[in-house]
């Protein structure tokens, strides 16, 4: 691969790009998904590291008699692939000078990765997989659960924070100078793409509810912090698109020869925010309407269990007491 490599990139500097890595061929569906590592592959190293403690942690506790649902499994490799794919690949280094490309990269991170993630479930499986107990070895499970039960884990993970950060991660970064400093530096860039994982961590966890969490909601609470953004998100995919200036100086100057128009590739990353909106929702949505139905056939198992236990008294003393007050009537 590094072969095919060498034949093709180049180490371009853009000015702006404080010499990060842009490939030296116009983009292709072939050449965007070519692996690419650099010093600065954080997130990519992290994918590596975090499919790699997760499956070892799912051999363990199947190994320990406890089962492991396969798709909990499946959805935390395809969340760990997705951040691979737009972080260690050439579409990391055309991110640097496309905007579309880069678009394409914010919205895997901030809407497709975390909720891939979130559906693996991975405290639920740290907390099965820690040993318990006093002392050193059960040190790191103790530390995940004061972590998930203290006030700053509150404060984050509260809708007052989580809502205006999603949308922040939009208007905030874009329509400010912020977006050309933090994409001037690769430290700077690097922030920016973990920023975006987790704002979507952080806004998707709760509704989702598939771990324990700092603050649970209610169903409908979910819905409603679900829906929240959404007119925000659409709004500023449209003012993208329809915008008649360059929005941020960072893409005003594409390799030559790549025949890029700016303004009309600024159009496309504006559209991809207005086509990324709908899926997610769509899929959370059901994911939630699922877990909803899930609690009340199981509240509606428990009752019937108790019954069972009982000889249904509650509903013999509902009886008695409808009888009693006919009597006195």
């Amino acid at each position: 691969m590094r072969g095919l490599a060498q034949g093709t990139e180049a180490s371009v500097d853009h000015g702006h790009h404080s010499g990060m890595w842009v490939p030296g061929a116009p983009p292709t569906w072939g050449r965007m998904f070519l692996p690419h590592l650099d010093p600065w592959s954080v997130l990519a190293g992290l994918s590596v590291i975090g499919l790699l403690v997760y499956l070892a942690a799912v051999v363990r506790v199947r190994r320990s008699g406890v089962a492991w649902p396969w798709w909990r499994t499946a959805a935390w490799v395809a969340g760990s692939a997705s951040l691979f794919a737009v972080t260690g690949t050439w579409l990391n280094g055309y991110s640097m000078v496309l905007f579309s490309v880069h678009m394409a990269q914010h919205m895997v991170l901030s809407l497709i990765t975390p909720l891939l993630l979130l559906v693996g479930a991975p405290v639920t499986l740290a907390l099965r997989t820690l040993p318990r107990g006093r002392g050193a070895a059960g040190a790191p499970r103790a530390l995940l659960l004061e972590a998930l039960h203290s006030r700053f884990a509150r404060f984050v993970a509260h809708p007052l924070f989580t809502v205006p950060l999603f949308i922040a991660s939009l208007y905030g970064v874009y329509f400010t100078p912020l977006f050309d400093v933090l994409m001037g530096s690769p430290v700077g860039h690097q922030l920016m793409l973990a920023h975006f994982v987790v704002t979507g961590l952080l806004f998707f966890g709760p509704i989702l509810g598939q771990d324990p969490w700092p603050r649970t909601l209610s169903y409908p609470g979910r819905m409603l912090e679900l829906f929240l953004p959404v007119p925000f998100h659409a709004f500023f995919g449209v003012s993208i698109m329809m915008a008649g200036s360059l929005v941020v100086r960072t893409f005003t100057d594409p390799p030559a020869g790549w025949g890029i128009d700016p303004l009309t590739d600024q159009g496309v990353a504006g559209g991809i925010v207005w086509a990324f909106g709908e899926l997610p929702t769509v899929l959370v949505l059901a994911v939630v309407f699922l877990s909803w139905a899930g609690s009340e056939e199981r509240r509606g198992r428990t009752l019937d269990r108790a019954a069972e236990r009982d000889g249904d008294a509650d509903l013999a003393a509902y009886n008695a007491r409808l009888k009693a007050m006919a009597q006195r009537d």
